[in-house]
């Protein structure tokens, strides 16, 4: 169950042909992702398990069975920023009683992700995708 942006992404991915180029595209879609203002990223919303900083604010919109799941985020690595596009590209607008349906791992491996990055990389994902689960749950929970 991706949503449309993401399968923008993926077939982008489709077309790109080796692992160089994806690595670039993943690079640009964070540079393209509007970051966090300097006095928001504040240890509350940092994402613990990463290499890198991660800041994760999520954004709650709606009310009732159509309260729906976003989220800003930021990282001081390039990759890291593009992996969060990819991640927002995944959840951003989902209902948040969907988010934990959303099989990420097996998404992110569509993309490859699974067998090109670092296991710390890898693990940075995983912590990233437990908290946008996290914020989704309570979400959830308060609706």
């Amino acid at each position: 169950m991706a949503t449309a942006a993401f399968e923008e992404i993926a077939e982008t991915f489709d077309f790109l042909d080796d692992w160089e180029d994806r690595y670039r595209h993943i690079i640009e879609l964070g540079k393209a992702m509007p970051g966090l203002a300097a006095e928001v990223k504040v240890p509350a919303i940092k994402v613990e398990g990463c290499a890198s900083q991660v800041w994760f604010l999520p954004r709650i919109s709606g009310s009732g069975p159509s309260v729906r799941f976003d989220f800003e985020g930021d990282s001081d690595a390039m990759i890291v920023r593009g992996l969060i596009a990819v991640l927002h590209a995944l959840y951003s607008g989902v209902p948040v009683s969907e988010v934990q349906g959303i099989a990420a791992q097996a998404e992110l491996a569509r993309l490859g992700l699974d067998q090109h990055l670092s296991s710390q990389r890898s693990n940075g994902v995983r912590a990233m995708v437990g908290r946008i689960q996290k914020f989704a749950a309570e979400a959830a929970a308060a609706a």
